[in-house]
């Protein structure tokens, strides 16, 4: 059967019938044994593959989850997004007592910056995350498995346990869901000291004079923004001729200058042929796209040129002719299923976004499907958020994206300047921008860059969902004062005129 691998869209279908869950038996294994057959067995336990264990316990479903690394969360709870947004938390707040308190009447003195302390609170909310979604397994009756899995068939998971021993899972449902890693660049071994990824990023013991981060996307300009704040000078080095690609270009310009006021200095059309490690620095071979060379020296240099598909050690060969594309992602049709149609793949294994709450979607309408009902994903609507300050957040088409694609649009823009909430908190850089169709109002695009874009966009995100038009969200009354009072403007502004601009 041919399949659709998917990349944008609404993933619907037909319902598909659950294997038989009458059809359950002891199986005897090598080491442990396993107990009943499962109904579904999710390798991995990141926010993919335990938002689906759990939905699927809830649906009534014996399930049990494959986890290798020892803590649930994966790559987002324990070395992404969650710890990445305490540092940038603790930053800010450190950055704030040092430039902006007296602005408010406050004066401190003698700020002392104590990394250690910051790891420490960092951890802390990373355990309890982690401590917490075990407990919600508990709850939920999922099976928690701790180890490496690999298919023996296309049912049928060794497991090496982490503490010793293997023990065989069997299941008539699997999900994998195995995430992504960092992607190599030649010439520039990381050994998460002096050449890091975005993991040892997260785990310097000191703040570096100079980092210089390849790749300016939202991985790294964050992690630059966590050590721009403490103290380091930020170089951001960039192959393409802009940062963020995938970002609004009106948006990306101002989001560029805030940056710049900031610190960061951007190498542009500028690719790195090397590496070497001189004791204490990491001198980088750059080369610009006219054939210019040129050396740079770094206390430590942060590689965050995008992620790939982490399908090691799974064995896919023993699970059937699983198919991949061409950059290695688990081929899937619009119901999840690999070629193999009882094996579903979700999350940064498949096409589309590879972000965390992307994969929780997938998740659950995976299961949705596996229980027979219909699921879906609208890739159109989720949403892209750098956590930067100022945030940046968007959902959608850009302008750029509809003009090359000849779709007619109409824009509209209110700046946090003219938003009342923005101005008494003396936070009010940024802009709201709708992109709608031209002749139905029907919205395409949200773009925020400025305070708490980040929870702004759900507002854009619900009204895409339900094919609102920016004259449903201008027509809506806002509280005021309110950071949202600019959505309202903005949607003001792109079907008729705003008020306050």
């Amino acid at each position: 059967m041919a399949l659709r691998a998917l990349t944008a869209g609404y993933r619907t279908g037909r319902s598909q019938a659950v294997g038989s869950l009458t059809h359950r038996y002891l199986l005897g294994v090598r080491g442990f044994a396993s107990g009943e057959q499962q109904d579904l067995v999710v390798i991995g336990g990141g926010p993919g593959g335990y938002v689906a264990a759990i939905k699927a316990a809830q649906m009534g479903m014996k399930v049990t989850c494959i986890e290798g690394r020892g803590k649930l969360g994966g790559t987002c709870l324990n070395i992404g997004c969650i710890p990445s947004k305490a540092l940038l938390n603790s930053s800010q707040k450190y950055h704030d007592a040092m430039d902006n308190f007296k602005e408010y009447g406050v004066e401190v003195s003698d700020v002392k910056m104590v990394l250690p302390q910051m790891m420490k609170q960092k951890d802390k909310a990373v355990a309890g995350l982690t401590s917490g979604i075990e407990g919600l397994f508990k709850k939920n009756k999922v099976s928690y498995v701790k180890g490496w899995g690999s298919f023996t068939s296309a049912n049928d998971i060794d497991v090496a346990l982490l503490d010793g021993g293997n023990q065989t899972v069997s299941g008539t449902n699997i999900i994998i869901s195995t995430g992504s890693e960092v992607t190599p660049l030649p010439g520039i071994p990381i050994d998460e000291e002096r050449i890091i990824s975005s993991t040892g990023a997260l785990l310097l013991k000191e703040v570096p004079q100079h980092m210089a981060v390849i790749g300016g996307g939202y991985i790294g300009l964050e992690m630059g923004s966590v050590w721009g704040r403490l103290g380091a000078k930020i170089t951001v080095i960039e192959f393409m001729d802009t940062i963020v690609p995938t970002m609004d270009s009106e948006v990306r310009k101002a989001f560029q200058r805030s940056l710049t006021k900031q610190g960061f200095k951007f190498k542009l059309n500028t690719k790195v042929n090397g590496a070497e490690i001189k004791g204490d620095k990491v001198t980088l071979d750059l080369e610009t796209k006219k054939g210019d060379k040129e050396t740079l020296d770094a206390d430590v240099v942060l590689v965050c040129a995008g992620r790939r598909p982490y399908l090691k050690g799974l064995n896919l060969e023993k699970a059937g002719k699983l198919q991949t594309d061409n950059r290695g992602r688990l081929e899937v049709n619009n119901m999840f299923q690999t070629s193999v149609p009882h094996i579903y793949a979700i999350g940064d294994c498949i096409p589309g976004p590879m972000l965390a709450h992307k994969a929780e979607e997938d998740g659950v309408a995976a299961v949705e499907y596996i229980a027979g009902k219909k699921g879906h994903v609208d890739y159109n609507t989720v949403p892209g958020i750098v956590y930067t300050h100022p945030e940046v957040a968007s959902v959608g088409k850009t302008e750029d994206q509809c003009k090359a694609e000849g779709i007619a649009v109409k824009c509209g823009k209110f700046g946090f300047m003219a938003n009342s909430r923005a101005r008494t908190v003396g936070d009010f850089e940024g802009v709201v921008k709708f992109v709608s169709d031209a002749k139905t109002d029907k919205i395409l695009g949200a773009h925020i860059m400025g305070p708490s874009a980040g929870e702004l966009i759900s507002e854009c995100v619900l009204a895409m969902n339900y094919g609102a038009s920016t004259e449903d969200i201008a027509r809506t009354c806002h509280g005021h004062p309110t950071l949202s009072e600019a959505i309202k403007e903005a949607a003001m502004a792109t079907y008729d005129q705003p008020i306050h601009s």
